[in-house]
């Protein structure tokens, strides 16, 4: 075989496997409520050893904001709400591919990083010593409606609502409790159960016959329609080992 020869199959074999499929890498984004921080970091970990080759990425915030922003066109592929009303109202607009499906219920705890939370019940806030309480804004967080309504139920509204702060979502105002920019706040018992909360002190759970359920749910939404790592996902919150995560963050009651 002459050196032309070589090289002329040498370069027809370059060619040819240049030309040979190569699997794409997938990507989903998904929004989800900022009680889920923690639950959903281990679930994705979880969920990306069976997909190594794919990416996943997760933005938390508030479910008030997300619905609002995929009215809007925001491109995620799944949101999970903190409650399942705000994935049923994309349903209803048409904006979703599937439909909304609970994972597990919120509820929400006293905690502090400076006091022993434990002792501590809802009309303690009514103290002076609390100058400053958090709770999440309850214009576009679950959590902080079902802190507004824990707190008139138990009859301190009135004395409370001058020292509240409120976050964002329940992120931050787990984040202005642990900061010392407030000294108590009204989080989400999936946040208080994080190590790293937990190592501050306990929490005193806030008794569920003072708010209304919150029920949490998912949808994928119609960006993502035909998507199959997002279908994907969607399938895994089912699994054995996604269900023991949420259980282990005491997301339990609605699945």
């Amino acid at each position: 075989m002459t050196v032309r020869s070589i090289r002329c199959l040498m370069f027809a074999l370059a060619l040819a496997l240049t030309s040979l499929p190569v699997a794409a890498k997938e990507s989903i984004t998904i929004a989800a409520a900022a009680d889920l921080k923690f639950a959903m970091d281990d679930i994705v970990t979880a969920f990306q050893q069976a997909h190594p080759a794919d990416q996943v990425q997760v933005i938390y915030g508030s479910s008030g904001k997300f619905t609002t922003q995929i009215e809007q066109g925001a491109p995620f592929d799944l949101f999970f709400a903190a409650d399942i009303s705000y994935p049923q109202a994309l349903a209803k607009a048409g904006l979703t591919a599937s439909a909304p499906t609970p994972f597990g219920t919120g509820r929400i705890v006293l905690w502090s990083a400076t006091e022993d939370a434990r002792k501590l019940t809802l009309q303690d806030l009514a103290k002076p010593q609390f100058r400053r309480i958090a709770i999440a804004n309850p214009e576009h967080a679950p959590y902080g409606v079902r802190a507004v309504q824990a707190l008139k139920a138990a009859g301190v509204w009135a004395s409370v609502k001058p020292r509240l702060v409120y976050g964002e979502n329940i992120g931050q105002t787990a984040q202005f409790v642990q900061s010392g920019n407030a000294q108590v706040g009204i989080i989400a018992l999936a946040l208080a159960l994080n190590p790293a909360f937990a190592a501050k002190g306990g929490y005193a759970p806030i008794p569920d016959t003072l708010y209304d359920p919150l029920v949490q749910g998912f949808v994928i939404t119609r960006r993502a329609a035909h998507d199959p790592l997002a279908a994907a996902f969607a399938r895994f919150i089912d699994a054995p080992v996604a269900q023991a995560i949420l259980r282990r963050y005491g997301f339990a009651g609605a699945h």
